[in-house]
């Protein structure tokens, strides 16, 4: 890991925008910047925590009017000298500065650099830096309070307090198989067998919060289907808040899969629109009737759209069937001009179903608390409860929970206790990979790989 040079990239998006921002990071940062930039006075003389007005220059050429930034190390995100030189934000402008400051000695930067620099500097551990990435991917509310909740901590409180309470028992075994006279193990299992349980308690309890946190960030893979002309799309449009799909009174107009990614008041849904289900003897539409089946089989949720205008049909009731044993919602569309009630039908009774209008709006209160009593077990509550939001994480945990169920399974069966500290030290270890105290070089570059350029 290169960690000596000095670092520069674009830190906002590389698109016109109102302000573009070029950080540069390392122990030159401000000598680099002080080459490029001119003021009232250098920025080797400026205070840290200031700003600084001036222009950047390309010789005697005048590149742009900017603001500087100086953050000296260890008071930066990073822990190093850090600048940030706030330009016009043109993609023009923006390339130059970062030419510049890589023409005065600067190196670019890697995807995700500045973040694995605040971690390999203590700035963070390595589940608050993932944290960093949720959120500047979030699309959801509370995606996005759940990414804010781990950037401050609160699991990487949890896992070092669990951690410490291992590392207890463990030096304490240690220390009484080296000094037996001052450090006795008579009746120690039993005390270590109640000290594990109320530890494996704490970690069974992040282990079912993950289900949960695992959807707020990926969100749920949902697929609409119904017959032709039954509303999809408009129940489509309705939820992502835009005329995203073509909506006709002609049978069969949406003829593909169209996937947009909405937010149901704070839950994130991979929302599917599929072609209408029927027979046809279209050949295209025969192709999107089986991609619409298909997507249906690997979805997590179903919301069925019925025409309550309408008694139901036929395709209807095939429709009805295909979902026979899915995970559904019934949503009864049209109820701005219907009062169609469905309940004597036991192929819709047999689901939750919605008395919905995609025109009006009307039902998506419903749809919420459906879903959220479907994935979250009703409220969410963020404020008392660690969700873990990361597959490593949630490895890590059940791999800490293997490890305490065979030092449970060592003290019932009389194992000798430097035998039984294997699996304490297992479990102390398999949890401080998500908090990167004990994780390798090659998983942490395969992390900050994913992160975006100049974060």
């Amino acid at each position: 890991m290169r960690t000596n040079d000095t670092i520069a990239a674009i830190a906002t998006a590389l698109s016109p925008a109102g302000i573009g921002i070029v950080r540069i990071s390392g122990e030159e940062a401000i000598d680099i910047a002080d080459k490029i930039y001119k003021g009232k006075k250098s920025l080797r003389e400026a205070k840290t925590h200031t700003i600084n007005y001036g222009f950047v220059y390309d010789g005697e050429e005048i590149v742009d009017q900017v603001l500087v930034m100086i953050m000296k190390a260890p008071c930066s995100y990073t822990g190093e000298n850090v600048v940030e030189i706030q330009c016009h934000g043109g993609v023009l402008v923006m390339k130059r500065i970062l030419e510049l400051a890589i023409d005065a000695g600067a190196n670019i930067a890697e995807p995700g650099e500045f973040t694995k620099r605040a971690f390999l500097n203590g700035k963070m551990d390595l589940s608050q830096a993932e944290a960093v990435a949720d959120i500047i991917d979030a699309e959801s509310r509370n995606s996005l309070k759940v990414g804010i909740s781990q950037l401050k901590g609160r699991l990487s409180e949890e896992l070092r307090d669990i951690r410490r309470l291992i590392l207890n028992d463990i030096a304490f075994i240690e220390a009484a198989l080296d000094d037996p006279e001052h450090y006795s193990l008579d009746g120690y299992a039993e005390e270590l067998e109640t000290k594990t349980a109320r530890i494996m308690t704490r970690i069974e309890r992040l282990i079912r919060n993950s289900e949960a946190g695992i959807i707020m960030k990926s969100g749920i893979d949902t697929v609409i289907l119904g017959r032709p002309n039954s509303g999809k799309s408009s129940v489509l449009n309705l939820l992502a808040g835009t005329n995203r799909a073509i909506v006709t009174d002609i049978a069969g107009t949406t003829r593909d899969t169209l996937t947009e990614n909405i937010s149901l008041a704070g839950i994130k849904l991979n929302l599917t629109d599929t072609a209408g289900l029927r027979e046809s003897t279209d050949t295209v539409e025969k192709i999107g009737v089986e991609r619409a089946k298909k997507a249906a089989k690997e979805a997590e949720l179903i919301l069925c759209v019925i025409d309550g205008a309408e008694d139901l049909t036929d395709e209807d009731i095939e429709v009805l069937d295909f979902i026979d044993g899915m995970n559904a919602i019934i949503l009864i569309n049209k109820q701005d001009v219907s009062t169609w009630k469905p309940c004597m039908d036991k192929r819709v009774t047999k689901h939750p179903f919605i008395g919905f209008s995609a025109k009006s709006g009307q039902g998506l209160k419903e749809l919420e608390t459906l879903v959220r009593d479907m994935f979250f077990k009703g409220e969410i509550n963020l404020n008392d409860e660690i969700y873990i939001t990361s597959v490593r994480h949630l490895q890590a945990l059940k791999a800490a929970m293997e490890s305490l169920k065979l030092v449970r399974k060592g003290i019932e069966s009389g194992l000798t206790e430097d035998l039984i500290s294997v699996d304490l030290t297992d479990a102390y270890e398999a949890l401080g990979t998500i908090t990167g105290e004990t994780v390798g070089e090659d998983i942490i570059n395969e992390i900050f790989s994913k992160f975006c350029m100049g974060k």
